[in-house]
């Protein structure tokens, strides 16, 4: 497979053209392999195909230029999925969402694999890697009984493996290229395959056992982090006069302990639904107590910061930043969704700021109007800055302040303002940052 890709004679295909999608086209085109993408979205379609980066400073993130790899014919895109069950298509690799509405939802995955199963026999044992986030057991739930309903031999007819992304899309080298990444066929035969197809791009590929192991690997780690996370937040619940930030920072100095610092709660599509994959995944949730009360306190997080900016005596409020996470146009299970949704069912006026969306998006995903920042910020008595968009990090600091005019309190969830405390004090302004002492206070 390896050598008919990179000689030309076979194709790659690439379901789902997001973060992980469009990039795994983009790496595998630069390295000479021809690939065609699918999504649903034609506008997406059409600026792949005319060289475009459709998603928000992937460009940064990648580090080259994609507009030659499409006007050699080496990347291109499709609005017709048939297009990717061609006969020199040898390998599949799929980067489809597999969450809904805060919760893992697999109808995309199974509509995908349906239709490769449908052409598997005419494209000649095709290797298919599922690069989607899977909760325990997925696989052999439901991808291999779709193949086998299809009269497919799973490691004869059609080899079926896994290989989750890992990539941090703010760090360029944190890559697709760098980073260490998990693999695992139903077989040592897939296994191979996908070791030597995916070794065309990524430096360090881990086998594991079998797909089994494989697709466990993503949610588990996700799930340390996000109880590691939640464990800072809790802890900033339990000493509320303490600066836990402070506490955290000097613990993290060990050698053995990350430093995580307390926040308005976890977003996008890894973090705050990994516990809910592996809990869905095992026939024992019962002793996973961690896991659920990691749940439960990540997702009362942001109506706790709502209560406290309503007991604080907040009339308006506006909120910097509808994405999880700065320059990152992402804002699946964003905390800025529920404290807007919270501050609006208590009768708060709010508006809403991110750089990365129009205003009919902002208003169609919150449901809040939007407002100009900075100079918008003048009309608030209070401000949450939700995540660190270059845009509010570097703006001149005066201009940021001499905009709060009526503003009497300032929640900072990423550490985006801390240089400007002074003048905020200066100005009668409260000035927070998650975890500081008092920073969910209700006076």
């Amino acid at each position: 497979m390896r050598d008919d890709l990179l000689s030309g004679k076979k194709r790659m295909a690439v379901w789902g053209t997001g973060y992980i999608g469009f990039s795994t086209m983009a790496y595998f085109a630069l390295s000479g392999v021809r690939v065609i993408g699918t999504d649903t979205n034609q506008k997406i379609v059409d600026s792949i195909n005319s060289g475009q980066v459709v998603v928000p400073n992937m460009e940064f993130w990648l580090g080259f230029d994609v507009k030659p790899l499409v006007e050699s014919g080496l990347m291109s895109a499709t609005a017709s999925w048939k297009d990717l069950l061609s006969p020199d298509v040898s390998v599949h690799l799929i980067a489809i969402p597999t969450e809904k509405e805060g919760a893992p939802w697999d109808d995309a995955l199974a509509d995908v694999i349906g239709k490769i199963a449908g052409a598997a026999k005419k494209q000649g044992a095709p290797l298919v890697i599922v690069e989607s986030t899977l909760t325990p057991g997925k696989t052999d739930s439901l991808v291999i009984p779709l193949f086998e309903k299809k009269g497919l031999k799973v490691g004869e007819d059609v080899l079926v493996g896994v290989a989750p992304r890992r990539d941090w899309f703010i760090s360029p080298e944190k890559n697709l290229r760098t980073l260490p990444r998990a693999i695992g066929g139903t077989n040592g035969k897939t296994t191979g395959a996908i070791q030597e197809v995916l070794g065309i791009v990524c430096q360090t590929l881990v086998p594991a056992k079998d797909h089994k192991h494989a697709e466990m690997v993503k949610s588990i780690e996700n799930a340390y982090r996000h109880v590691e996370i939640t464990l800072a937040n809790q802890l900033s619940l339990a000493f509320p006069e303490i600066d836990m930030r402070e506490v955290l920072r000097i613990v993290g100095t060990k050698w053995n302990i990350g430093t995580y610092n307390p926040s308005f709660g976890t977003g996008g599509y890894c973090i705050p639904l990994s516990s809910q994959y592996v809990l869905g995944g095992t026939r024992h949730p019962e002793v996973l107590t961690i896991l659920r009360s990691t749940v439960s306190t990540d997702s009362d997080l942001p109506a706790k910061v709502a209560e406290s900016v309503a007991a604080r005596g907040a009339k308006k409020v506006g909120v910097l930043g509808l994405a999880y996470k700065g320059d990152l146009k992402v804002h699946i299970l964003s905390p800025a969704i529920k404290i807007i949704q919270k501050l609006k069912e208590m009768g708060i006026s709010v508006k809403v700021n991110d750089p990365y969306y129009t205003d009919e998006e902002l208003k169609r995903i919150t449901g809040a109007e939007s407002f100009v920042f900075p100079d918008g910020l003048a009309q608030f008595d209070a401000v949450l800055v939700t995540c660190d968009h270059n845009k509010y990090r570097f703006t001149q600091d005066d201009k940021v302040v001499s905009s709060l005019k009526n503003c009497r309190v300032v929640l900072d969830n990423a550490n985006v303002w801390p240089r400007m405390r002074e003048k905020f004090a200066a100005r009668k302004i409260g000035y927070w940052r998650a975890g500081e002492a008092g920073w969910l206070s209700r006076k």
